[in-house]
């Protein structure tokens, strides 16, 4: 499907310096876009598993597409030539999250229902159980050397995983109920992590273990997704408030942009593109649109709905060699939008 696209229309910017900075005021809705000229084309296979909540899309080196399926307790794979799906059963209740590609090539997945990481070779589909020493893995992340990262939402921890030894450290935010969610790697192999129960972003020193938090200006802000620039700044979705914003490590300001969805759109699903332009899927409405956003000009350039309604878009990723955002959907699809010059 490709979508009609309309001219460029500046957003509406907020700019906040510090945690201490009033809150604005947020309209509904956010900032019309028109057209580009620029063209994006969203293709969706349906996953033969139904009702499964196929979920977090990555691709491998040989271009092939890996997935979990959440309900179906399964990791699945699919050929994006062929359109040829398969899969590989897991444990009972392993109820996985979120699968990532690890640096020697393996599948890592997160089990959710049982409390434990799993590592799959994925031309024979055998695995090795990692237990973990808190419930509800959620979303991982490799360090530059070669630590596994994990989010833990319902038991409101961050962990380390050294897949050598097997040894697992953990961090509490300060917060009793700040649900660690989403989490990136800055290019120092620090990283970052939403607090979706919390208005806060939190990095935590590799070297030390150390966490720091950083409090958005907004009390009611809620980020579940974030991604970090070149330039090491965090951008984040407020999930709460239909918010794109900006976080600045090193000046703590923050700057935010109404959605063009207004307050009730609910981003959620975010990722980065190789032109450094910001990509987020507006879950509030069905369809589900995905949304691009340029830094360098400060303008939404996109907005496209996805074909299948998408019924919630929780996780997306970018992937170079095809320029493409990959992403599952709450309708079992898997999606793939390829993006414009």
């Amino acid at each position: 499907m490709i979508a009609l696209l309309v001219p460029l229309v500046a957003a509406t910017c907020i700019v906040s310096c510090g945690s201490d900075a009033s809150r604005p005021a947020v309209e509904s809705p956010g900032p019309a876009v028109a057209s580009s000229p620029d063209s994006l084309e969203i293709r969706e296979w349906t996953v033969p598993w139904p009702n499964t909540r196929p979920r977090d899309p990555i691709v491998d080196a040989g271009g092939r597409v890996w997935f979990v399926g959440q309900r179906g307790n399964y990791v699945g794979s699919l050929d994006p030539e062929s359109g040829e799906f398969d899969r590989t059963d897991l444990p009972p209740n392993a109820l996985p999250h979120n699968v990532i590609v690890g640096p020697d090539g393996a599948l890592w997945y997160a089990g959710n229902g049982d409390g434990h990481i799993g590592r799959m070779d994925p031309a024979t589909g055998e695995s090795r159980r990692f237990d973990v020493p808190v419930r509800d893995p959620h979303t991982l992340m490799f360090a530059p050397d070669g630590k596994l990262w994990f989010t833990a939402q319902g038991a409101n921890r961050i962990g380390r995983l050294d897949p050598e030894t097997g040894d697992v450290q953990v961090v509490e935010p300060s917060a009793a109920d700040a649900r660690p969610y989403g989490i990136v790697m800055d290019d120092e192999g620090r990283p970052w992590v939403a607090l979706f129960g919390t208005n806060r972003i939190a990095t935590i020193e590799p070297s030390t273990m150390e966490l720091t938090e950083h409090a958005l200006p907004a009390a009611d802000a809620r980020i579940r997704r974030l991604e970090v620039a070149a330039d090491g700044s965090v951008w984040y979705a407020d999930y709460a408030r239909g918010i794109l914003g900006r976080f600045d490590p090193a000046t703590v300001e923050v700057v935010e942009w109404i959605t063009p969805g207004g307050s009730g759109s609910r981003p959620y699903a975010l990722a980065m593109d190789d032109r450094q332009r910001i990509w987020f899927v507006e879950t509030g409405s069905e369809p589900n649109r995905l949304v691009g956003f340029d830094p360098s000009t400060e303008e939404f350039f996109d907005v496209t709905p996805v074909p299948s309604g998408g019924g919630t878009v929780r996780h997306m990723v970018f992937d170079a060699p095809t320029v493409s955002l990959w992403f599952g959907t709450d309708a079992n699809t898997i999606g793939r939008a390829r993006l414009g010059s």
